[in-house]
């Protein structure tokens, strides 16, 4: 029965997100297509957005407030992001989405990428990938299929309503979005009645951050430091490590500044 009570309570608040959607009756899908980069892409030039580099220049947006923090919650969770960073509109679907997603599933919402560089994009990433922007969002595919279709169900409307573009991937298996932030911050004012407030990051935040990065064949500590402008002896010690052997696959804690230099 309780089973049962959740699938209803599933139901009836995805029913709730499709009916805010115009024309979501109409055939839809999540198999992406070269069209919805193009659209992706698109958004991106219309938003003036720089397709940022490396970790540097990420961090360097983290430090001007074009990119915020981005920090898991009791509705959603980080799990091996290597920048947890993002638009700060990106910031508040995440804290919204994961709130209405926990309240349906009963689970925790899992994001496993966020602002990801030119220079760390995977093998069969697309040249058109607009992850570098800070507007893209990886999710992790739920086993419950109930939740999946409660997901899948949203994401279509959303898309539908202009605010996003989404695609299931196969390999692996995850859900792609690209959040449109100026159109999303007007749908909110528009369902809520009021203007969102986005989080900023402020002057007096901490010094330091500690990031995830995930060892690559011919990496060095030195090119590691280099890459993310900080010191292979402060590497080290966030590391515990005793002498400069690393080995790909490995993942390491990098230290790195976000404060002007």
């Amino acid at each position: 029965m309780a089973f049962l009570r959740s699938l209803r309570r599933m139901g009836a608040l995805a029913l709730v997100a499709l009916v805010c959607a115009p024309g979501v009756g109409e055939a839809q899908s999540l198999r992406g297509s070269r069209a919805s980069l193009d659209v992706q892409n698109r958004v991106a030039r219309e938003h003036d957005y720089t397709f940022l580099r490396d970790g540097g220049q990420v961090l360097r947006f983290v430090n001007s407030g074009y990119l915020v923090p981005v920090k898991g919650n009791r509705d959603f969770e980080l799990h091996a992001v290597s920048y947890p960073y993002a638009r700060p509109e990106v910031e508040l679907f995440l804290r919204r989405l994961g709130a209405q997603y926990r309240t349906a599933c009963g689970e925790r919402l899992v994001v496993t990428s966020l602002t990801r560089p030119q220079n760390r994009q995977p093998r069969n990433a697309s040249e058109q990938s607009v992850h570098p922007t800070g507007m893209a969002i990886d999710l992790r595919l739920s086993r419950n299929r109930g939740c999946q279709q409660w997901l899948e169900g949203v994401l279509l409307s959303l898309e539908r309503a202009r605010i996003l573009e989404a695609t299931r991937e196969r390999y692996p298996a995850h859900y792609h979005l690209a959040l449109f932030p100026n159109q999303y911050v007007a749908y909110v004012e528009r369902i809520t009645g009021r203007r969102p407030q986005l989080l900023q990051r402020m002057a007096s935040a901490a010094a330091e951050e500690v990031v995830e990065h995930r060892v690559r064949r011919g990496d060095s500590l030195w090119t590691i430091a280099r890459e993310y402008g900080t010191t292979v002896d402060r590497i080290r010690a966030e590391n515990r490590l005793r002498s400069n052997r690393i080995l790909a696959g490995q993942t390491l804690k990098v230290p790195v500044s976000v404060t002007e230099q």
